[in-house]
C-alpha cells in the first residue's frame, strides 16, 4: 500500500450500484463510472478518457492524484526492473559520483566560513568535476571507434615491446642497451617517425620475459609429446671455463627439434663417479626413462669418459655413444701427427702466415686469386688446417703466378729470408705431392663431418654406410694401394671401434630400407650383433622380442606390406622413419622399434654452438632465489630460441669465436718487419 492509500479510501467517496461492483457512482457529482479505479481517476482528475469530477473538494482531488502518480511510478519501476540488463547502464550508472558531489557541495555550503567567494569556488570545482566525469563516460559510450583505436594502439605497442624483448633474449645483449639514444633512433627510423615505446628494464625482466618463457615452454612441451613415439637422445656439452669450473649443458634432440633442458656445474663432483652417474640418472628421469634411447657424449676423456664407461654397465636400456664430430676430430688430429702429414701442414702454415702477416702481400695475393682467401674459417678448429690446405692447392696456379709477378719481384719482400723460403715452397714438388696426399686422406672425412653437422635429419640410419664409403673413397684416391691407404684406415678403425661405433648404428644400417634393399648391402657379424643387441636392450618383454624377430623375416624377404609397389618405390624417395611409419603398420612391434632407432642423431650438442658464457653466469648455491630464477629463465629462453632458429633453418653469420679459431694460421710470432728497398 502506498503512502497516499494509507490515509484515503476510495470506497468512502463512491457507491457501487451493482453487486459485482462493476459500476460505481461518485458521491460528489453522481457520475457513474466503470469500477473503483476509474472512480479514482474521476476524482483525481487524471486521464483523458475519464470525465473529471467538478464538485470534488480540492484536498480530496490532490490526494487521489498523488496516489495514482505514485502507483504509476511503482509499476514502471517494477517493469523496468524486469527488462533491465546489468551491462546497459542507466544515467545514474554513468555518473556514480554525482550524488556524492552533490553531498560534498551541500556539506561545503554548510561549513564554509569564508563568505560567498569561497562558496562559489567550491561550487565551481564540484560542478567542473561532475562535468568532466560526464564527458569521460560519454566518450566511452558514444565513441566506439576511439575505444577500438586505443585497444589497437595498446596491442601494437605491446607487440613491439615483445619483439624488442625477443631481440635482447635471443642475442644475450645487456638490457641497458635499450636506453641508448642510438637504439631508440634506430627503432624510430625503422618503424617511422612515431615515438616507439621502448620497454623498460622492469618490463624486460617482468611480463615480457614471463610471456616469452611461457610461449617457449609451450613449444617445448609440444616437442616432448613426440618423445613417446620417436624416442630422443640426450646430448652432453661439457667444458671447463676460465675459472676452472667444469660445466655441462643438457640438450634433448628428436626429429621434432632440439630443446635445451638445463645446465649444471659438476666441479664439486668431478672425481665422484657415483655422483656424476646420479646426475645423469636425474636427467634421464626428467626426460623419461622410456623416452631416452641414447646419451651422446661430447668427449672420451675427463669425467665424461669416466662416467661413460660405468654408464654402459649400469644402464642397459640406454646406449652411450660419442658425437661424430668429436670422433672425426680425433681421427684428423691423429692423422695430422703422421710424419708425412705433419710436415706438409707445417709448410702450409708458413705460407699463410707470411702472406696474411703483411697487408701489401695479402692485397697482392687477392689480386691474383680474384678475391679468394686461403684460410677458410670453420666452427670446427681441427678442420681449419685441412680446409686451408685445400684452398692452397686449388689456388696453386694463381699463387705461383703471384710469386713470379713483377709486383712481387720488385718488392722488398722478394729478397727477404722468409720471402725466399715461401718461393722455394711454391717450387717444391714434394710439398705439393704431400698436400695432395693429405687431402686424399682427410677430405672424405671432412665431407662426412659436413653431412652430419649441416643437416637436421636423423643420421643413425646412414652413419654406418657413410663411414664405410669414406674409407672406400680414401682407398680409391690411393689407387687401391694398400701400403698408402692402410695407415689412414688404421686410424679411422681405431677411433671407430673404441669410440664412435654403437649398436644403434648397425641396427640403423640394417633397418634403413634405402640401404638394406640395395645390391651392395652387406650384413657382416658386426651388423647382426648390433641389431640383436638393440632388440635385447630396448625391448624388455620376451614376447615382443619374439614378435620383432618374426616380423624381421617379413622385412628381410620383402613380404607382406613390404612388397607393395609403393613401398618399393619409396625406399629411396622418403626418409627411413617416414617409410616405416607408412608401410610398417602391419607389424606394429617392429615398426615402433625401427622408428625409435632411425629417429636418433649421431651428432652432439657442439653443432649448435650454444653460447657457454650464459651458462657460466648462472648463480649457484647461496644466490638470491629471484635472481636465480631470472637468470635461469633468460638462459632457458636464449638457448631454446637459438635451437628453434636452427630447427627452422635460420642461421647466423660467422661469429667472433669462429674467427679466433684461425689465429694459428695467420699470426706469425716471429714476424719480420718490412725490409727497405735500399737493402
Amino acid at each position: 500500500m502506498t503512502s497516499a492509500e494509507s490515509f484515503i479510501n476510495v470506497h468512502d467517496h463512491g457507491t457501487a450500484v451493482d453487486k459485482k461492483k462493476v459500476r460505481v457512482q461518485c458521491n460528489y457529482c453522481g457520475k457513474v463510472v466503470s469500477g473503483f479505479f476509474r472512480l479514482k481517476c474521476h476524482l483525481g482528475g487524471v486521464g483523458k478518457d475519464v470525465i473529471h469530477c467538478e464538485k470534488v473538494p480540492e484536498n480530496v482531488k490532490t490526494l487521489f492524484r498523488n496516489m495514482l502518480e505514485e502507483n504509476k511510478k511503482v509499476s514502471l519501476t517494477k517493469e523496468v526492473g524486469k527488462l533491465s540488463q546489468p551491462y546497459l547502464p542507466s544515467k545514474r550508472n554513468l555518473s556514480p559520483a554525482l550524488d556524492c558531489f552533490k553531498h560534498i557541495k551541500h556539506e561545503a555550503s554548510q561549513t564554509a566560513s569564508c563568505g560567498s567567494r569561497n562558496q562559489a569556488e567550491i561550487d565551481s570545482v564540484v560542478e567542473d568535476s561532475v562535468t568532466e566525469h560526464h564527458l569521460i563516460h560519454n566518450r566511452k559510450i558514444d565513441s566506439n571507434s576511439a575505444i577500438d583505436g586505443e585497444e589497437k594502439e595498446d596491442a601494437l605497442s605491446r607487440q613491439i615491446k615483445k619483439c624488442i624483448g625477443r631481440f635482447f633474449y635471443e642475442t644475450g645483449i645487456d638490457f641497458s642497451a635499450a636506453n641508448y639514444p642510438s637504439f631508440r633512433r634506430m627503432l624510430n627510423a625503422t618503424l617511422g617517425n612515431g615515438q616507439v615505446k621502448i620497454p623498460t628494464l622492469q618490463e624486460l625482466k617482468g611480463w615480457i620475459l614471463w610471456d616469452e618463457v611461457k610461449d617457449m615452454r609451450h613449444y617445448a612441451n609440444n616437442i616432448r609429446h613426440s618423445w613417446t613415439s620417436t624416442g630422443c637422445s640426450v646430448l652432453l656439452d661439457g667444458w671447463v671455463n676460465e675459472k676452472g669450473q667444469h660445466l655441462v649443458n643438457f640438450v634433448v634432440e628428436c626429429p621434432e627439434g632440439p630443446i635445451y633442458l638445463r645446465s649444471d656445474d659438476v666441479s664439486a663432483i668431478i672425481n665422484d663417479i657415483d655422483a656424476l652417474q646420479s646426475l645423469l640418472d636425474g636427467v634421464i628421469e626428467e626426460v623419461g626413462i622410456n623416452n631416452v634411447v641414447q646419451i651422446v657424449a661430447c668427449s672420451t676423456t675427463g669425467w665424461v669418459g669416466d662416467v661413460g664407461m660405468q654408464f654402459m654397465v649400469k644402464r642397459r636400456t640406454v646406449f652411450w655413444s660419442v658425437s661424430v664430430s668429436y670422433c672425426i676430430k680425433l681421427m684428423l688430429e691423429k692423422i695430422a701427427t703422421l710424419d708425412c702429414i705433419q710436415g706438409t701442414l707445417d709448410k702450409a702454415g708458413i705460407i699463410t702466415k707470411f702472406i696474411h702477416g703483411h697487408g701489401e702481400l695479402l692485397k697482392l695475393m687477392k689480386n691474383h686469386t680474384h678475391g679468394c682467401d686461403l684460410i677458410k674459417p670453420s666452427k670446427m678448429k681441427f678442420a681449419v688446417p685441412f680446409l686451408t690446405l685445400e684452398n692452397i692447392v686449388s689456388e696453386k696456379k694463381n699463387l705461383k703466378d703471384m710469386f713470379t709477378s713483377s709486383e712481387w719481384l720488385t718488392s722488398a719482400w722478394a729478397s727477404s729470408p722468409k720471402g725466399k723460403r715461401v718461393v722455394s715452397l711454391m717450387e717444391d714438388l714434394s710439398f705439393w705431392t704431400g698436400a695432395e696426399m693429405t687431402l686424399k686422406a682427410t677430405i672424405p672425412l671432412l665431407r662426412v663431418l659436413n653431412l652430419i653437422t649441416e643437416t637436421n635429419k636423423p643420421q643413425v640410419g646412414y652413419i654406418y654406410e657413410t663411414m664405410d664409403q669414406a674409407k672406400e673413397t680414401i682407398k680409391g684416391e690411393f689407387k687401391n694401394k694398400k701400403s698408402q691407404y692402410m695407415p689412414f684406415w688404421q686410424v679411422i678403425d681405431e677411433i671407430w671401434d673404441n669410440h664412435l661405433h654403437s649398436p644403434l648404428h648397425a641396427a640403423g644400417y640394417y633397418l634403413n630400407p634405402s640401404l638394406f634393399y640395395s645390391t651392395d648391402f652387406y650384413s657382416d657379424p658386426e651388423v647382426a650383433f648390433g641389431l640383436l643387441c638393440c632388440i635385447v636392450r630396448m625391448v624388455q618383454d620376451q614376447h615382443t622380442q619374439d614378435l620383432i624377430s618374426s616380423q624381421l623375416d617379413e622385412y628381410r624377404h620383402a613380404r607382406g606390406a613390404f612388397k607393395d609397389g609403393s613401398a618399393i618405390d619409396k625406399r629411396i624417395n622418403v626418409s627411413p622413419v617416414q617409410w616405416w611409419s607408412t608401410y610398417g603398420k602391419q607389424y606394429p612391434e617392429l615398426q615402433k622399434f625401427a622408428v625409435r632407432i632411425l629417429s636418433q642423431t649421431c651428432e652432439g650438442a657442439s653443432r649448435y654452438g650454444l653460447k657457454r658464457s650464459l651458462a657460466e653466469m648462472l648463480p649457484r648455491n647461496g644466490s638470491n632465489c629471484i635472481e636465480h630464477k631470472e637468470l635461469n629463465d633468460l638462459t632457458y629462453l636464449h638457448y631454446n630460441m637459438h635451437l628453434q632458429n636452427t630447427q627452422f633453418g635460420i642461421e647466423s653469420d660467422l661469429d667472433a669465436e669462429e674467427i679466433y679459431l684461425i689465429d694459428d694460421w695467420i699470426v706469425d710470432e716471429t714476424l719480420e718487419t718490412a725490409p727497405s728497398n735500399g737493402g
